[in-house]
């Protein structure tokens, strides 16, 4: 039977998602976790997403093939599994689906969210979950920059070379930035991007996030965001930002919904 899993990880310690050579990532931990419970010698799980080192996920939704006949929802299994996944991966639960159901290739809508402080901030700081700028950003104009992200383009310009992908088409639906806490008026607080779409390539989310915050600086005009998607040139867009105050935020499927919040 096809289960989907729902859960949530802390990134700094591994090195993405997706399983690597030489490399502890969250895919393996959790493949291992399941192989040790149910004892054979490998448990396939198949993730939403890829998502880079050092990168978090509020929510991650996976699949996997496991017999029909456990009891999912038991307390027992649940604490098994996290135990065996360490402090900084959290398992939810596991709700069945479809055979045929699959969390990569059937979900409709991905959003991430990165987080950004523009002052001292002990607590937006801790646990390295938020970016400090060290610098004024313009989150009006950073936000009249991604009104020109928004729709179905060619992110070439925004994502990893040499990726296995056969499309650098996606379909962006929100980029915009909001604010968490401050004073009205200021630029300074704690400040969220968030951003929508049906799918993202290899580092496009960062790549974007260290675009906009170009702007912001004023080292570039909203209206450059135009030329960059037209370009297809990754060198023609911001540096990648870094990945621990990434998180991947939601995930949504046409059939199956999330019940915790």
């Amino acid at each position: 039977m096809r289960w989907f899993i729902d859960l949530s990880y802390l990134g700094g310690a591994y090195h993405g998602w997706q399983v690597q050579p030489g490399a502890i990532t969250v895919q393996e931990v959790l493949e291992r976790a399941l192989s040790t419970l149910f004892r054979c010698d490998k448990v396939a799980v198949t993730g939403a997403g890829r998502t880079d080192a050092g990168v978090n996920a509020r929510r991650m939704i996976a699949h996997v093939d496991l017999p029909d006949d456990f009891d999912a929802a038991s307390r027992r299994f649940l604490k098994a599994v996290n135990s065996l996944c360490g402090r900084d991966i959290a398992v939810y639960s596991f709700t069945p689906v479809a055979p045929d159901a699959h969390a990569r290739f059937d979900a409709t809508e991905r959003t991430y969210r990165y987080f950004v402080h523009t002052a001292k901030n002990p607590f937006a700081e801790l646990g390295g979950l938020s970016w400090r700028a060290p610098f004024t950003l313009d989150f009006e104009a950073m936000n009249r920059a991604g009104d020109f992200l928004l729709g179905i383009r060619d992110f070439t310009s925004f994502s990893k070379l040499h990726t296995d992908v056969k499309t650098n088409i996606c379909d962006l639906r929100k980029a915009r930035w909001e604010r968490l806490s401050g004073r009205e008026g200021d630029n300074e607080g704690r400040w969220y991007f968030e951003i929508t779409a049906d799918r993202f390539l290899r580092n496009m989310v960062r790549a974007v996030v260290g675009t906009l915050v170009d702007v912001g600086r004023g080292k570039m005009q909203p209206e450059d965001i135009i030329k960059i998607l037209e370009a297809k040139n990754r060198s023609f867009a911001g540096t990648s930002m870094p990945g621990e105050a990434l998180f991947l935020w939601d995930v949504k499927y046409p059939y199956y919904t999330v019940s915790r919040e």
